[in-house]
């Protein structure tokens, strides 16, 4: 049985990079078709998803059994619920728990920094300066990030033990620490590195380079430099 996930430009569609590491990191790939749509605009959005109403939003998930899943989260505890052996959440209950919550909050809150600091693959901006309402959304992050750590007795690079959908959650949000260079507190520059790191995550950002167009409204009127290698 195949799923379909329909996603984003990889270099700028924040939620699109949640969806597939939660289809690569747990070897899911065999059971999904993955298509790449590429509107120009986000108002644009609805009219390639015109075949799998009713959201008509990015990413979106189709089952084999013909449910439009259209939501990142909802995605997750399907995918959670449908591939039990992927162990996608942590076991043990404890770091369960944790990682949860945690993923609760990035898809609720942040509204800031989701809302003013675009996703951008491409390079890293110089000069970017985060105002107050960031850096109290920054200072959240690094406090959930290390309490997640030390709740669970995470010993690895991911937030509760082994990667989980708590980090698939998170890509998209290292990705624009990184960005901007707002990466700076010691919890969360760890956490960042260990995401721009990672196989699956680089494979995202070079697929995106090879095959997806710039998007002009993504840059920021500030100077650039190299993503980090």
């Amino acid at each position: 049985m195949t799923y379909q996930l329909i996603l984003g430009n990889r270099l700028y569609f924040s939620w699109s990079i949640a969806a597939n590491m939660m289809v690569e990191k747990f070897d899911l790939s065999e059971h999904f078709d993955i298509q790449v749509v590429l509107p120009q605009e986000e108002s644009d959005v609805a009219r390639f998803l015109k075949n799998v109403p009713p959201a008509r939003t990015l990413p979106t998930m189709v089952t084999p059994d013909g449910v439009v899943v259209s939501d990142s989260l909802a995605i997750a505890e399907e995918l959670a619920s449908r591939f039990p052996e992927a162990n996608m959440w942590p076991t043990d209950p404890t770091a369960r728990a944790v990682a949860r919550t945690v993923a609760a909050e990035m898809h609720s809150s942040f509204g800031s920094l989701r809302g003013n600091w675009p996703v951008n693959l491409r390079h890293v901006f110089n000069g970017a300066i985060a105002p107050p309402e960031i850096d109290k959304e920054l200072d959240r992050l690094e406090l959930i990030w290390a309490n997640a750590r030390e709740k669970s007795g995470s010993k690895t690079a991911w937030l509760c033990g082994d990667y989980s959908i708590a980090d698939a959650i998170f890509a998209p949000m290292a990705a624009r620490l990184a960005a901007y260079k707002f990466d700076t507190r010691p919890v969360t520059k760890a956490y960042v590195a260990s995401h721009l790191a990672d196989a699956a995550f680089k494979k995202w950002r070079d697929d995106g380079l090879q095959n997806d167009p710039i998007m002009p409204k993504f840059d920021l009127d500030l100077p650039t430099e190299p993503w980090p290698v």
